[in-house]
């Protein structure tokens, strides 16, 4: 990109709305040529227009300045005029005077830009299932769209180009793996970022001595669930149906909860008994936990957005935060994944 300060002739008065229009810059130019012994034929053909056309555009200037830029003398070609000599020297004194100030003006244009690229900076749109830790980590940065939703729900609007990242979890190799090929299939890499526990939170001291999955059918227990399109509510589902257990019988199984934290809150508030959700939460609300499925946490994006550098920052400080906390375990390397991808 460039700058330049170009002196211009418009004809015509001010109440016109398309005035004719000449850059002085071409118009010296094309003298200045025909003075250095050019033909007027050569000049146009420099200038990238019909003789016709100059011809037309010379006579417009000249008409509007009332004086001869050129005259056509027999067997010598066109000669300038002292009006056109100086037109070409005035040309050339303000070309010279108006470098420096273009200069400039392209340095503060260029420090402008720079601004607008900051506040336009792309922002990446990453729909992920509820976990802390995506969270804590989404937070220390500044271009990403957080939204929550379930795995199922996550991977759909990656697929149909509704956001840029997907965070997922899966609870078996086998549905991994599925999960897997159709990502690949579609252009999706996916980075493993962490493994986390998975379980039945209690009230401390489990008053209701919840043991196992089967106690939910205990009519005294009240159960609360994650929506349907989690991956939660999946592993919850596929170890209910392993274990044969009627989900129907479960009192409070069609009460539904968001996020882990939104679980916690409803057994804490005394809303329910019972919910599943990670470890971590647990811990940090003062619940007691049972632990019923490890799982792997993955992130899912377009090929050409995982050689961006701030996407690996991302990844790296989830798999870091994971290190750091209770019920999760940092994931990257490919012999901790071999069965699942």
């Amino acid at each position: 990109m460039r700058i330049q300060i170009r002196p211009t002739l418009v004809f015509g008065s001010k109440a016109i709305k398309d005035p004719a229009v000449i850059d002085l810059v071409w118009l010296s130019t094309l003298l200045k040529d025909i003075d250095q012994g050019k033909t007027l034929a050569s000049a146009c053909k420099k200038a990238g227009l019909s003789y016709r056309n100059v011809w037309q555009k010379v006579n417009e200037v000249e008409e509007a300045l009332g004086f001869k830029l050129m005259e056509r003398v027999r067997g010598h070609g066109s000669q300038l005029s002292e009006y056109a000599m100086y037109l070409i020297q005035f040309t050339e004194d303000f070309d010279e005077k108006t470098r420096r100030l273009g200069q400039t003006s392209l340095a503060h244009l260029e420090e402008g830009f720079a601004q607008f690229r900051v506040k336009s900076e792309k922002r990446w749109r990453l729909v992920s299932s509820s976990d802390p830790m995506i969270q804590k980590a989404v937070s220390e940065f500044t271009r990403y769209d957080l939204t929550t939703a379930g795995s199922g729900e996550a991977l759909e609007r990656l697929l149909n180009y509704e956001v840029d990242i997907a965070g997922f979890h899966v609870s078996d190799p086998q549905s991994s793996k599925i999960i897997a090929m159709r990502l690949q299939k579609e252009g999706m890499q996916i980075f493993p970022v962490m493994k986390r526990v998975q379980g039945l939170m209690i009230n401390k001291g489990n008053p209701l001595g919840i043991t196992r999955l089967k106690d939910l059918l205990k009519p005294h227990v009240r159960f609360i669930n994650r929506q349907k399109s989690s991956g939660t509510r999946l592993l919850l589902d596929t170890a209910l149906a392993k274990e044969g257990i009627d989900s129907r019988k479960i009192k409070g199984y069609e009460h539904e909860e968001f996020t882990h934290s939104a679980i916690a809150t409803a057994i804490l508030a005394k809303k329910a008994d019972v919910g599943v959700g990670v470890k971590s939460i647990a811990i940090e609300n003062g619940l007691d936990f049972i632990q019923l499925k490890d799982e792997l946490f993955f992130l899912a994006m377009s090929d050409e957005l995982a050689l961006n550098k701030e996407i690996g920052k991302l990844v790296r400080r989830i798999r870091q935060l994971s290190e750091e906390a209770p019920g999760y375990k940092s994931v990257g390397l490919k012999r901790q994944i071999a069965e699942w991808i």
